[in-house]
């Protein structure tokens, strides 16, 4: 049996894989950042207590079943570092931009309105359908946890003993443009974290943002520089 022999030009091509597996970030400086006005109602999920969010999920699941949340992860650089994009409920804690779906509604589909919904100058017309969705472009799924009961905490995995999970929770990679505007709504703050920061450290940040340095372990990191 012969020996397949690759020649230089094939050894250099990088494989369909490898190329997928490549994520461009962009400085911190590229993007513009501003605040708009909090609609009635809206972007005020993240001050609700650990109970009123057991029974809002108690509500939903006896009216839609299984509850699926889509959060996006957002990359820039600073001192060539890589950075996660995450929100800050009036100094408080931190969240991922993104939230539930509506019965029916495709993760993609669901996760481009909720980027907009929180991260978009038209932000406050969550309930209308606009052509401002397409500027999101959504990269793969890299991980998903699930609630096994409506308090507590989310897994990575299914737990043996769980009945049915009432939440699953799923992370979409954001493939960001070499610049665009963030706005949120005022009683929100957007920050740039770093990796090396949120790493292991769920105590602050929670134990799925905490996870995402390991998340992105597979991805090769190009960091554009200016």
């Amino acid at each position: 049996m012969g020996l397949e022999i690759m020649t230089d030009e094939a050894a250099a091509a990088p494989s369909p894989a490898a190329a997928a597996a490549r994520v461009e970030i962009y400085p911190l400086c590229r993007y513009y950042f501003g605040a708009r006005d909090v609609a009635a109602g809206g972007a005020g999920a993240g001050l609700e207590t650990t109970a009123d969010r057991a029974l809002r999920l108690k509500a939903n699941f006896a009216a839609h079943g299984l509850r699926t949340s889509v959060h996006g992860v957002l990359l820039v650089e600073l001192f060539d570092h890589p950075h996660v994009l995450l929100l800050q409920v009036r100094n408080s804690s931190f969240l991922l931009p993104g939230g539930r779906l509506r019965p029916g509604e495709q993760d993609v589909q669901g996760l481009k309105r909720k980027l907009s919904t929180k991260l978009s100058v038209a932000g406050h017309q969550d309930d209308k359908d606009g052509d401002g969705d397409d500027e999101w472009q959504i990269g793969e799924c890299i991980g998903m946890w699930w609630r096994s009961e409506f308090d507590a905490a989310p897994f990575p995995y299914l737990l043996p003993n769980a009945r049915a999970p009432k939440e699953c929770i799923k992370l979409f990679l954001i493939k960001l443009p070499v610049s665009r505007q963030f706005v949120v709504p005022r009683n929100m703050k957007l920050l740039a974290v770093p990796l090396s920061q949120i790493h292991d450290n769920a105590q602050v940040y929670g134990s799925i943002i905490a996870g995402i340095p390991n998340l992105l372990s597979k991805f090769s990191l190009n960091i554009i520089s200016d």
